[in-house]
């Protein structure tokens, strides 16, 4: 069982990868991602051992960081696949991986927001023939794929999460 749920594990990075690229390419997210990491979350962590304590804690989490996800959305800040990836991303990462999640995220959104800023100016000078999607993103007025950043804060806050951590 253990090495089932350590295998098990790997679903989290494999799938919020998965967001940023959906969401990169079409500016989604899909909410079974959000789904099936949520839905996962409590087998996987039994199986590992994690205490019904730290899996309440993790929930509560994910439901504050869920609330705040759907300000920034009604604000029009984050999108409503962003909320979601945010949130399960943070029951996943626990306690222990929160922190070091928001401040990853942080940092990739900030360096994604100016790495699109600087090729919307170039993008519409270059001669070159751009899939469709990245026309689409390279638009001077166009949004910001957030879910990429969460995927990268994700992957690497993943080594800090408590689930992973019961592994060593």
């Amino acid at each position: 069982m253990y090495y089932v749920a350590s295998a098990l594990l790997f679903v989290f990075p494999a799938l919020v990868i998965l967001g940023g690229v959906y969401d990169v390419t079409t500016m989604t997210i899909p909410n079974w991602i959000s789904v099936v990491l949520v839905g996962a979350f409590i087998p996987v962590a039994l199986m590992l051992g994690l205490s019904w304590q730290d899996m309440a804690v993790a929930l509560v989490l994910g439901f504050a960081a869920l609330v705040i996800g759907i300000a920034l959305f009604a604000f029009k800040v984050l999108g409503g696949g962003d909320a979601k990836l945010m949130a399960a991303s943070v029951i996943w990462l626990g306690v222990s991986g929160v922190l070091p999640f928001l401040a990853i995220t942080a940092l990739a959104g900030g360096a994604l927001a100016l790495l699109l800023l600087s090729a919307r100016k170039w993008g519409a000078v270059l001669p070159v023939v751009f899939p469709e999607w990245m026309k689409w993103l390279l638009q001077p007025k166009g949004d910001i794929p957030y879910g990429v950043a969460i995927a990268v804060g994700a992957v690497f806050a993943f080594p800090y999460s408590q689930m992973l951590l019961k592994l060593s």
